[in-house]
């Protein structure tokens, strides 16, 4: 993730972009790589299929990691997207790009599904 946004980047500078805004954040800044969906959900969701370190392979799958900001990142803690974007106040609070934001959950669901998949063979 780091490597490509680099690469986006000018001078070796990573480029990335807020999963839920869409905000551009340059190395350097106060942004927080984003488990889209926590380990907890994915725990919660898969311990009867897989193991813990299979579990931790989803929860890091490039689907699932993102870039945002810290105060999204603290906000949504260890909370669904599903619940925690079903609250207005959020993304009010947070200038949310809602169609961004639904385009990458549902983009992360479709990673965890597929490793999980790929594990559970």
């Amino acid at each position: 993730m780091h490597q490509e946004a680099c690469k986006r980047g000018i001078n070796g500078n990573a480029l990335f972009q807020d999963c839920y805004t869409g905000k551009t954040w340059n190395g350097g800044e106060a942004y927080d790589y984003e488990h889209i969906y926590g380990s907890e959900w994915v725990h919660s969701a898969y311990k009867h299929l897989l193991t813990d370190e299979e579990i931790a392979l989803v929860v890091n799958c490039p689907e699932n990691v993102a870039v945002t900001s810290r105060s999204i990142n603290q906000s949504k803690g260890k909370t669904s997207p599903e619940v925690w974007f079903a609250n207005p106040r959020n993304i009010e609070n947070h200038g949310i790009d809602l169609k961004l934001a639904q385009e990458n959950i549902k983009k992360a669901k479709a990673g965890i599904e597929k490793k999980v998949k790929e594990l559970s063979r």
